[in-house]
């Protein structure tokens, strides 16, 4: 009987034998960006990819979500492993979808590859005739919260009820029965070295605007018109006004895009869109920072005497990573020739990756390095082992099973507060959230 060990190490060989086409299919994603709920192409290259490996994948799961499994000899809770599909719109990107400018600048191309090269290397290796429970291999859609305006249409047309594609994976049920997540995430922190494992990350709303004024000739009777995209000027003015008002600590971002400016430049401009994030490192900072940004939103429509419409939407709560778990990820080190580096007091400003997934049952993420020399990140390059990353809370039901072992990682974790999903709908429901919040973020550290 081989020993835990002897079954890691004949993983990492399976590994290292399929490297060439880990990473041929992490530059076939690469080169072929989609965007959220979009991501057909890659679907079918995660099918396929898993057929070969020898699962029976599921797709069309939230649009494009697939999901595969593999089970071990024994019943035990299941382990999901993750890897995100969806691309950025970055203009200017060299790899950049010429028609609609989507491009891996996240590095969700060396997510999913990671995620299959594991699935490569645990069948591969045979580690499911060693091991209990099961392990989902899932390629999530929609991770990046973009493309806000046509989201809205979908869910509109009853297409879709969340804008994310983990929480709309969740409300359809494809998380109900799975026990534990985890997954990587790149990074262009070279203080990480090769994997680290930060304290937090940011959650966050997203807000639609619309100004509204008086269309006029710009040139011949501009004194007739109300200028909403002037409007929308001083409402961005004045959130830049109020940005030193927002705690250091509460890691606060608002970032504000103009969709639509005008409709002709000898027009007056009678409807301008904008979207923007209100990010924060608790439910408490967001709900405080949204209540200014929308005062300010406000003061530019009552300077110029337009109207404003402000929706607030869904985002993601903010992630607090499992300290015990954080341990297990760090006792694997030799996997990677390098103690990861474990930043348990620091804080990601990004609000990304599993903070909807953390309503059922919270974790942690971790980074694996990657190059960045473009934009946001042009993640070119994938390390032929996928590193192990963020893992989330084990249930009660599977409390007394004390140390669980898969693949790569033993974890031992506590049971946490039953968050409800579809309470997670509508910000209004936040505030009833944030004493659970509160008591579930001291209870994933106990």
């Amino acid at each position: 009987m081989p020993t835990r060990d002897d079954v890691k190490r004949a993983v990492c060989e399976a590994i290292d034998r399929q490297s060439e086409k880990i990473v041929a299919v992490g530059d076939t994603i690469r080169k072929n960006p989609e965007l959220g709920f979009k991501e057909f192409k890659t679907s079918r290259l995660v099918e396929d990819t898993m057929r070969e490996i020898g699962l029976q994948p599921k797709g069309g799961l939230a649009i494009t979500g697939v999901r595969g499994e593999a089970r071990g000899k024994k019943d035990g809770p299941t382990f999901a492993l993750l890897g995100e599909l969806d691309a950025l719109v970055v203009a200017g990107h060299p790899v950049a979808d010429p028609q609609t400018g989507a491009a891996h600048a996240c590095g969700h191309n060396a997510q999913v590859a990671s995620m299959l090269g594991a699935a490569m290397g645990l069948v591969g290796a045979k580690a499911f005739e060693h091991l209990a429970g099961r392990v989902v291999f899932f390629a999530v859609p929609a991770e990046e919260y973009g493309d806000v305006a046509w989201r809205v249409e979908q869910a509109r047309a009853g297409k879709l009820e969340f804008l994310g594609g983990k929480p709309e994976l969740l409300r359809l049920g494809h998380f109900d029965d799975v026990d534990m997540a985890m997954m990587i995430h790149l990074t262009p922190q070279r203080e990480y070295k090769k994997a680290g494992l930060a304290a937090s990350n940011n959650g966050c709303i997203v807000k639609t605007v619309r100004y509204m004024g008086r269309a006029s000739h710009a040139g011949g009777a501009p004194h007739m018109g109300i200028n909403a995209l002037y409007a929308a000027h001083i409402g961005l003015a004045a959130i830049n006004a109020i940005r030193e008002t927002f705690k250091d600590e509460d890691s606060i971002r608002v970032h504000p895009i103009i969709t639509h400016g005008g409709s002709q430049v000898n027009v007056i401009p009678a409807d301008v869109r904008i979207e923007t994030y209100v990010r924060g490192k608790s439910v408490e900072a967001i709900l405080d920072a949204n209540v200014r940004v929308d005062r300010a939103l406000k003061a530019g429509a009552l300077a110029l005497g337009a109207q404003v419409e402000i929706e607030t939407l869904p985002g993601y709560l903010p992630l607090f990573n499992h300290d015990g778990m954080g341990k297990y990820f760090s006792l694997h080190r030799r996997l990677v020739r390098q103690r990861p580096r474990r930043r348990l007091h620091d804080h990601g400003s990004q609000a990304r990756l599993h903070r909807e997934r953390q309503a059922a049952c919270p974790h942690g993420r971790g980074h694996a390095l990657g190059r960045c020399p473009v934009g946001q990140g042009d993640h070119r390059r994938l390390q032929a082992t996928p590193e192990p990353g963020g893992l989330s809370r084990l249930p009660a039901r599977h409390q007394q099973d004390g140390a669980l072992r898969r693949g790569e990682v033993d974890i031992a974790c506590s049971d946490g507060p039953g968050y409800s999903p579809g309470c997670m709908a509508w910000p209004a429901c936040w505030p009833q959230l944030t004493e659970q919040f509160a008591v579930g973020r001291e209870r994933l550290n106990d």
